[in-house]
């Protein structure tokens, strides 16, 4: 059972990918939600899929960035894009070796929890988040600067806020997107599928041969619909006497959190939030804190275990640890 969720949670994770990078919003709804679903059906996220989860996430919430109003964490404060930066880092300490890519993608999403702050006239929670962002090192002090000296102008549409703009965030993401799908082409499912559609004769005619409803715009409604439903047709042949299982992750298990998923409340990063710091940790940080320097939370994040924290709990839990003292 475990081993054909890891399929179909790599599974859902491809079809989430590809739904991103082509921006077919309504199928990249769905596989949310079934993606969400196996998520939070795991009682801990096996190492080896820890990179697919936090995809997941990150994705999720960059597709979502520009809507201050829906919340993925406790903290009221945290906007969707500053929720998918603790999942960028949490990706980056999973990387072998961090790339170019990886810093333009981190400092992106920097900016555009300024710029989109910016946009909604938030100057006062744009500075707010300025402080929460950026550490006291010097390599991050130029674009510290630089931002903060923004928000006094409290202009939105300034040369370094258009050159770094969403739209250039979500090409990256999906350069990135196109990266993993390379080191993930072994998925077995996505194989067995491959091989399913080629001796069935499957592919694009068999949606074309399937009635669609056309809308007054003379587009299709229920394309992106049927689609999904070929997908899922699609898995059952597959898996065979495994699929139910795929049912009992989706329609049982993540039942509730699909429901959340629509009220944007992400039980995986609350229960992140309920966790009990342990003695252990607690070390963790104050030997990061040593070597790296208070404010340095991401550098302290990506060479500690602290077990899927974010560097927005460390720098609360150091706040804590100082009260103590």
């Amino acid at each position: 059972e475990a081993v054909a969720a890891e399929w179909m949670l790599e599974f859902a994770c491809s079809c989430l990918c590809r739904h991103f990078a082509e921006q077919s919003g309504a199928e990249f709804w769905r596989w949310r939600d079934v993606a969400q679903a196996l998520i939070n059906g795991l009682s801990q996220i096996p190492p080896h899929q820890k990179k697919t989860v936090y995809l997941c996430q990150l994705l999720i919430r960059i597709a979502q960035g520009k809507s201050l109003g829906l919340q993925f964490e406790n903290d009221q404060r945290i906007s969707p894009l500053e929720s998918a930066l603790s999942f960028w880092t949490l990706l980056e300490r999973e990387e072998i070796k961090l790339e170019k890519l990886h810093e333009e993608i981190r400092r992106l999403i920097q900016i555009q929890i300024v710029a989109v702050h910016m946009e909604n006239r938030y100057f006062k929670e744009a500075a707010e988040v300025l402080e929460r962002l950026f550490t006291d090192s010097e390599s991050d002090k130029p674009l510290r600067v630089k931002l903060a000296t923004v928000i006094k102008t409290k202009d939105p549409y300034v040369p370094l806020l258009q050159s770094f703009s969403y739209g250039l965030l979500i090409n990256k993401i999906k350069s990135y997107i196109e990266l993993f799908m390379k080191e993930n082409e072994t998925n077995f499912l996505i194989q067995e599928a491959t091989k399913h559609v080629v001796s069935k004769g499957l592919g694009a005619t068999a949606l074309q041969n399937r009635p669609v409803e056309v809308n007054e715009n003379g587009k299709s409604d229920s394309e992106p619909k049927q689609r999904f439903v070929l997908s899922i047709i699609l898995l059952r042949d597959v898996l065979g006497h495994t699929f139910p299982i795929f049912l009992k992750f989706v329609l049982f298990r993540g039942l509730d959190s699909m429901q959340n998923v629509g009220k944007n409340e992400v039980s995986l990063a609350c229960s992140r939030r309920r966790q009990r710091w342990t003695h252990k940790e607690d070390l963790e940080l104050k030997l990061g804190v040593k070597e790296f320097g208070v404010g340095n939370w991401a550098k302290i994040l990506a060479h500690g275990n602290f077990n899927n924290r974010t560097s927005v709990m460390l720098k609360d839990r150091w706040r804590t640890l100082s009260k103590i003292k």
